[in-house]
């Protein structure tokens, strides 16, 4: 199984905007000593100071104007952090700042876009029984953009529903059962939704418990998942009922909204700018993961 890293809720990113070591003593303390400052290299073990947690640097990226730092710690739980002051080396304050050129180092290993290890030159696994199910296009092309390999290498399909109206239905014709589950995702799955109602008359199905599971995002649309700051956005603006989210969304962001033709290429423009996991909310890839553990355990 590939090795892919728990999606926790608020695995990322972590804003600690408060450095413990940024304020200086009482006169009649004696002086701390002075941060030093440490290039940011990768496998270097460091503790971030206000919250403990300590392990080794995977990577250094710019993300919404900011440097991060994610570490890694032994347990293969990673959590980021701001570039800069706050951080311990052997309980000593130093300074992260960007390495100026990698230093000589053995081969690393290679990340995928969803943060799991890269497997090189791995052919595709025989497509399972099991299947992920979601939404429409726009939910399919995203969550293979960023979890693709993870999916090839573990043989998951991933199927469009078009709408969850007939999940019921779906699901029924599908005879989940072990060996051959069911993971579904679904839009705006909130309390007293139509999307809830509906997932909980799916797991009322005989074999339904415990060879399904239907998981959802808060989001009215799946654009809604992409990090606002990705096209340039604050947040995403609030459409009013009765207003496609799609077409209010373009126009919100001053993009050609007219017709269908325009919200695809909207769409594509808005996939374009997702890199990795970390351009896509928590309460997506978290779900995302869910549903790739469930689909890819053994049965009982």
């Amino acid at each position: 199984m590939v090795s892919r890293v728990p999606a926790a809720s608020g695995s990322f990113p972590d804003r600690y905007g408060h450095d413990v070591l940024s304020s200086g003593p009482p006169a009649h303390h004696r002086r701390r000593p002075a941060a030093r400052e440490v290039p940011a290299q990768r496998d270097l073990v460091v503790e971030e100071a206000s919250t403990g947690f300590t392990g080794a640097i995977t990577r250094v990226e710019k993300i919404a104007g900011e440097l991060i730092v994610e570490l890694e710690d032994g347990r293969g739980r990673r959590r980021t952090f701001p570039l800069g002051p706050g951080y311990m080396i052997d309980g000593k304050p130093v300074v992260l700042v960007r390495a100026t050129a990698p230093a000589p180092q053995t081969p690393v290993r290679r990340r995928s876009a969803s943060g799991s290890v890269y497997v090189e030159g791995a052919k595709a696994r025989t497509a399972r029984a099991s299947r992920i199910w979601v939404e429409g296009t726009h939910d399919a092309e995203l969550v293979q953009k960023v979890w693709g390999h993870d999916l090839r290498i573990e043989g998951i399909v991933v199927e469009q529903l078009e709408g969850a109206d007939n999940l019921v239905e779906r699901v029924q014709d599908f005879s989940p059962a072990p060996g051959r589950r069911l993971g579904i995702l679904v839009d705006h799955l909130v309390p007293g939704s139509k999307e809830s109602r509906i997932a909980a008359d799916v797991m009322r199905l005989p074999g339904a418990r415990g060879n399904v599971t239907v998981l959802g995002h808060p989001y009215v649309d799946v654009w809604q998942a992409v990090r606002p700051a990705r096209v340039g956005l604050e947040a995403w603006p609030h459409i009013p009922k009765g207003t496609d989210i799609k077409v209010g969304s373009l126009a919100a962001l001053g993009w050609p909204h007219e017709d269908q033709a325009d919200i695809g290429l909207g769409w594509k423009r808005i996939l374009s700018t997702v890199r990795s996991y970390a351009d896509v909310e928590p309460s997506l890839s978290g779900r995302i993961e869910e549903l790739i553990d469930f689909v890819t355990m053994d049965p009982a």
